[in-house]
């Protein structure tokens, strides 16, 4: 964007934008919070992102602020906070902790600070969420030294999805967020499970990588660790090798052989692909066992709550999880009529309404999260700062 447009920078717009490894999205929100225009970039992160960026702003007004996802803080930065040299190189140093988010999504930090070097630019992280967890949560089975000098604990991811979720779900209660004790499911390419005790985050299933938990579109998820010693030692896997199968080629992919997409695989499943059916199976499962040890670290369970892809658009994998939870006191599946009308503002309740646990589906709204928590950093609010 040219430097004759600053003057207009103070109307209160914000830039979001959102990086993963192999896709970008741009969203402009005014200063009421309705989205003005947004964008899936043609080209993975990286050299083309300037370009890509470079032709939105040409098309929109100009942003007072701009907020980044980044998905992981490192044991540093405790909250949302202004991009700076400083706070840019602890980035830079966590890098490996989230390597298929965090490399691109600096790519993107860096090419937005240079076509926009007079606005302010907001790191929002996905580890925030959960950065009050207990102690118990957060911390693994290993020696002092492990967890003191290397830092190896806890993180949880998801958190923007999960903040929105989160209020989205006491609205629909009409509860108070810091009176509910609720699960929430982020399913997605990446896939989690929160457990959530008055408005605080107190158990999760992913741990210090993105890595670690349910089984997801093409990440293994939680595996023994000596299966990974074995490997290495008997089969000769070097840790690159490990590194990119566990990423990129594991999951609903690697179980199914042809797809991480549950949309192809629940129409390979009915026209009779074992493979297929084997990693949905192998999914919901999955899910199931996440949700119900998030609620091991509840009191109550007042609502089951789906967010992300999957969870928000897949109503087959939605009821194989929630007609085997009958244990937890849920009894999902049906989408009650008189309650659809919440479904226009991307929230709907899916339960049976007469007994058991509500089940909601909430829109997924990361982008307007981190345009809210943008807000906060830098004090805008309807367009003044």
């Amino acid at each position: 964007m040219s430097a004759d447009r600053s003057h207009e920078s103070r109307d209160g717009h914000v830039l979001v934008l959102d990086a993963g490894s192999s896709s970008l999205h741009i969203a402009l929100f005014a200063p009421d919070g309705e989205r003005v225009a947004d964008r899936d970039a043609s080209e993975p992160p990286g050299p083309a992102a300037a370009a890509e960026l470079r032709n939105f702003l040409s098309e929109v007004p100009a942003p007072a602020a701009v907020g980044h996802r980044i998905v992981h803080s490192g044991p540093h930065l405790t909250g949302h906070t202004l991009i700076d040299a400083r706070v840019r190189a602890l980035l830079a140093d966590v890098a490996n902790l989230a390597p298929l988010h965090v490399t691109p999504a600096l790519q993107v930090v860096d090419a937005a600070r240079e076509l926009l070097p007079d606005v302010p630019h907001v790191a929002c992280f996905d580890t925030v969420f959960h950065k009050d967890l207990p102690a118990p949560a957060r911390t693994y089975a290993v020696p002092e030294r492990w967890r003191a000098e290397y830092g190896l604990r806890r993180y949880g991811f998801h958190g923007l999805s999960y903040s929105w979720a989160l209020q989205r779900t006491a609205q629909a209660l009409g509860r108070p967020v810091d009176n509910l004790q609720v699960v929430l499911v982020h399913l997605g390419g990446g896939c989690s499970a929160c457990a959530v005790r008055n408005g605080r985050s107190v158990d999760t299933t992913m741990g210090l990588t993105p890595l670690d938990g349910l089984v997801m579109s093409r990440r293994s998820g939680s595996l023994d660790p000596g299966a990974l010693l074995w490997l290495q030692r008997r089969h000769g896997l070097s840790t690159d090798e490990l590194d990119d199968t566990l990423h990129r080629h594991s999951g609903l992919l690697g179980l199914s052989g042809t797809s991480g997409d549950t949309r192809e695989l629940v129409r390979a499943r009915a026209e009779g692909d074992a493979a297929a059916a084997l990693a949905l199976a192998t999914f919901t499962l999955s899910c199931r066992r996440g949700i119900a040890s998030m609620a091991a670290s509840l009191d109550r369970l007042d609502a089951l709550v789906f967010t992300g892809e999957i969870g928000e658009d897949q109503p087959e994998v939605r009821e194989e999880i929630c007609s085997a939870l009958t244990v937890l006191g849920v009894r999902g599946g049906l989408l009650v009529p008189e309650l659809e009308d919440l479904m226009r503002e991307g929230l709907r309740r899916i339960d049976q309404q007469v007994r058991g646990v509500p089940v909601l589906v909430v829109a997924t709204g990361e982008t307007q999260q981190i345009a809210a928590e943008t807000r906060r950093v830098l004090g805008i609010a309807d367009g003044t700062r």
